[in-house]
């Protein structure tokens, strides 16, 4: 397949990026989703606040999942910060109502590529946003939320990270995490099991039944990284319908070309395969 031949492929799909964390930025110092930013200096990671709208249009990006995460400590006021985050976007679209738009399911992100718009829709980095409470599942979800990653880099009521404080390989998922997986299938919310560890990776996936997802991750069996999953785990999401994103980060990716990136999405098809 030639250059061109792949560029049209691009632009005949929509292009779903699966985790930005933008709308932290947009509300805690006005970062303008309109304005094209540049790296800071040389070399410099990640341009601070992952995407623009410039930068979206230009890589051909049909629909961008912002992701909503919080500072744990303390918990409460967690559900308030994902509330600010989502009043940003907000207000980004108010201000750019052609340019971005909400979206909440396929066929408002295809009507939006057909306008020319960038669709939007949230996810929450971190259980912690619920604060315990089951309710706020259903004010995320009417919000423009469609999927609730369940841990982060912190233990939370619903389990352990792979990673971070309180992480603790022999902790499952907790009772609390089992009803939060239910109500987010009743409220339509997608489960993401990205930075929860094995075990709690694979009671979540005894709970759900509806279709998984990892919103962001590496593959171990092209590098080794403790953030990325295994073979097994690309399997059990696969067998279920899920969908893994491979995330744009050299760390866990083993380097930072785009070979890198496809040494990943090959693994990847190989084990669980294109669907």
């Amino acid at each position: 397949m030639s250059l061109e031949e792949a560029r049209a492929l691009h632009d005949e799909v929509c292009v779903l990026d699966l985790h930005a964390d933008t709308a932290k930025l947009m509300d805690r110092v006005d970062y303008d989703l309109a304005a094209r930013h540049e790296r800071p200096m040389p070399r410099a990671v990640n341009y601070l606040g992952h995407v623009d709208l410039p930068r979206l249009r230009e890589g051909g990006v049909a629909a961008q999942f912002f992701s909503f995460w919080t500072v744990p400590y303390p918990e409460r006021g967690c559900a308030h910060s994902v509330e600010r985050q989502l009043d940003a976007l907000d207000r980004a679209m108010a201000a750019h109502p052609t340019e971005l738009t909400w979206a909440r399911t396929g066929a408002e992100i295809r009507a939006a590529k057909a306008r020319g718009a960038v669709a939007a829709l949230g996810g929450i980095e971190g259980g912690q946003a619920l604060e315990g409470d089951l309710a706020h599942l259903a004010r995320f979800s009417q919000r423009g939320v469609r999927y609730l990653g369940l841990l982060h880099f912190t233990a939370n009521a619903i389990g352990a990270p792979a990673k971070g404080r309180g992480a603790d390989a022999q902790r499952g998922l907790s009772g609390f995490g089992r009803d939060v997986i239910r109500e987010c299938e009743r409220t339509g919310i997608i489960v993401d099991l990205a930075h929860i560890n094995r075990r709690g990776f694979f009671d979540a996936l005894e709970v759900a039944t509806h279709p998984v997802l990892v919103s962001h991750t590496g593959v171990l069996g092209v590098h080794e990284h403790w953030r990325n999953i295994d073979d097994d785990q690309l399997r059990a999401v696969a067998r279920g319908g899920g969908c893994v994103g491979i995330i744009f980060a050299k760390m866990y990716l083993g380097g930072a070309s785009l070979e890198s990136v496809v040494d990943h999405l090959l693994h990847v098809i190989n084990i669980a395969g294109e669907d």
